[in-house]
């Protein structure tokens, strides 16, 4: 583990504690052994664990604030900073990237490794059934060449030699709580007995559970030597809408939340509507501009991780459904879907 002494565990900084995946992140390092600080710019963080520091401090243009912040608690300088930082989905081309410039600036000036969560965006409504670490990315959508900007802006700081980082990408994330496709839409009427699927269910779909992933993001941490600026890929579980769903059954079942009357299907999204009313309804035009990748097959190969960091977490996809089942109803509905 890097910058670990016999008494001094590594440190990392997550910032967006309080997000899905942030919230996994530090329930990950936390359970290797490091020494977490928790970043959000108000409140708490929910769920946190118990030896994790909380750092209440905004993020500011530089970063900044949250290094005078660590400084103010004396907290130690962390060794990895994760940037778990996710405006809201109708913000992203204004808060995205001034967000990521400032967590790179953050983590230049505090020497730490940058780790970011990359998505599958990149690639395009033209990329191939299996993506891999060749794959060329060619974004087709205002999101995937924001996202492609980013990565290439870490690249280009990294071969300066003012940050290193680390992307991991990933299928759509599940698990950790709500704001993921299963609640929001596959599930969300569960408690009825119906379960939607938002596209068609013959084609190959890539998902990531987020506790497997941060563990990923642990193990990728924890390699020495690493390269300025590493690019790896999530395998996750690639599966048509078909196996998704009888697996969702199946872990219903196990988790004890099967209804007594069994399951029916629905009809799915209804994506002309969405599209119609896109113009009026910004969350929906921006969902409509990524149906592609519930039509187009893909699968992710993570070789190239496994070969970096050895065999990456992974839960069966039964169990990883059945354990976010479990933690969705642990948590208070949202007043509006």
């Amino acid at each position: 583990m890097p910058g670990t002494t016999s008494s001094t565990p590594a440190s990392v900084l997550v910032l967006g504690a309080r997000g899905r995946f942030g919230a996994a992140a530090a329930a990950a390092f936390d359970a290797a052994g490091w020494q977490v600080v928790a970043q959000v710019r108000h409140g708490t963080a929910p769920g946190l664990p118990a030896r994790a520091r909380l750092l209440v401090a905004p993020l500011g243009a530089d970063g900044q604030p949250v290094a005078e912040a660590l400084a103010a608690h004396g907290l130690p300088a962390p060794q990895v900073v994760v940037h778990a930082v996710n405006p809201a989905y109708t913000r992203w081309d204004e808060e995205a990237m001034p967000a990521a410039r400032a967590a790179m600036a953050l983590a230049g000036r505090l020497g730490a490794r940058f780790m970011l969560p990359g998505n599958l965006y990149n690639y395009g409504a033209g990329m191939p059934p299996r993506i891999d670490a060749d794959t060329p990315q060619r974004p087709t959508t205002p999101k995937g060449r924001l996202r492609v900007d980013l990565e290439a802006e870490l690249a280009d700081r990294a071969a300066a030699g003012r940050l290193r980082a680390t992307v991991i990408t990933a299928g759509d994330f599940f698990g950790a709580g709500r704001g993921s496709w299963l609640d929001l839409v596959i599930a969300k009427h569960r408690a009825r007995g119906r379960l939607d699927y938002p596209g068609d269910p013959a084609v190959l779909h890539t998902w990531a559970y987020l506790p497997d992933l941060a563990r990923a993001f642990v193990a990728a941490a924890a390699v020495p030597q690493a390269a300025p600026f590493e690019r790896f890929l999530f395998a996750g579980h690639a599966v048509t809408g078909h196996e998704f769903l009888a697996t969702l059954e199946q872990a219903a079942a196990d988790a004890g939340l099967a209804p007594a009357r069994g399951w029916r299907r629905g009809g799915g999204l209804p994506w002309g509507l969405m599209r119609a009313l896109g113009p009026v309804v910004p969350l929906w035009r921006e969902v409509v501009r990524m149906r592609y990748l519930w039509q187009v097959p893909h699968a992710v190969d993570g070789r190239r991780l496994a070969a970096a960091v050895g065999v990456p977490p992974a839960t069966p996809l039964r169990a990883a459904l059945a354990a976010a089942l479990r933690d969705l109803e642990k948590t208070t509905p949202p007043a509006a879907a």
